[in-house]
């Protein structure tokens, strides 16, 4: 594959993973959404990935961004961009900003949930020149038709549909060197220790 995403080009966008509005999306198990954020969270600390969080009307329902990722970025989180109630965070100036000053043109993003915070800023970003991958495992929706319905917009315009497995393996790119030794890590202990170690991992 000629076009790969690396961790030296692209950047990695949270949107919207608030400890309110995660309870509408319902199409993923809530463990498993929290695990994949988590590890999108920790790929881009440990491996010195530009990190850009927004939320949107924290004093509302929607609440503050997951304490997992206050806890695992915890300057990203302050740096993180509070949106009034803008709901394509790209026609957020402030957003918009912050993404430019990664330097980065490959965006890695995901937001919950699919059918609302993430469809439209992905579009967006694609119609301003970006490459796009949207980690739709990152996310959920209301519905399953709803979270459909979302990837086929996306997909229709152009943003590439990805999952946290399959974006960590490309960024990984060789297991066997440093940064790919550590991605790997991170996806096992995140995602793959409940498939492989079942009960044990789980009671951890």
């Amino acid at each position: 594959m000629k076009n790969k995403f690396t961790v030296d080009d692209a950047a990695i966008l949270l949107i919207d993973h608030q400890q309110g509005t995660i309870k509408l999306a319902i199409n993923l198990p809530y463990k498993d959404l929290v695990h994949n954020t988590r590890a999108l969270a920790r790929t881009a600390v440990e491996t010195g990935m530009p990190l850009v969080l927004t939320s949107s009307m924290e004093d509302e329902f929607q609440g503050p961004l997951l304490q997992d990722i206050q806890d695992i970025a915890p300057k990203a989180f302050a740096n993180r961009v509070k949106r009034p109630g803008i709901v394509d965070a790209w026609d957020y100036d402030d957003f918009k900003k912050a993404v430019e000053a990664t330097g980065k043109k490959k965006l890695i993003m995901c937001g919950l949930t699919n059918d609302v915070c993430i469809v439209f800023p992905a579009i967006s970003a694609l119609e301003d020149g970006y490459e796009v991958q949207v980690v739709i495992d990152g996310g959920g929706s209301p519905t399953q038709v709803a979270d459909e319905t979302a990837i086929r917009r996306m997909e229709k315009a152009g943003v590439t549909i990805t999952s946290t497995n399959q974006v960590m393996a490309e960024l990984a790119a060789n297991w066997a060197d440093e940064r790919g030794r550590k991605i790997q890590g991170i996806m096992y202990e995140e995602i793959l220790a409940p498939l492989v170690e079942g009960d044990k991992a789980e009671a951890h």
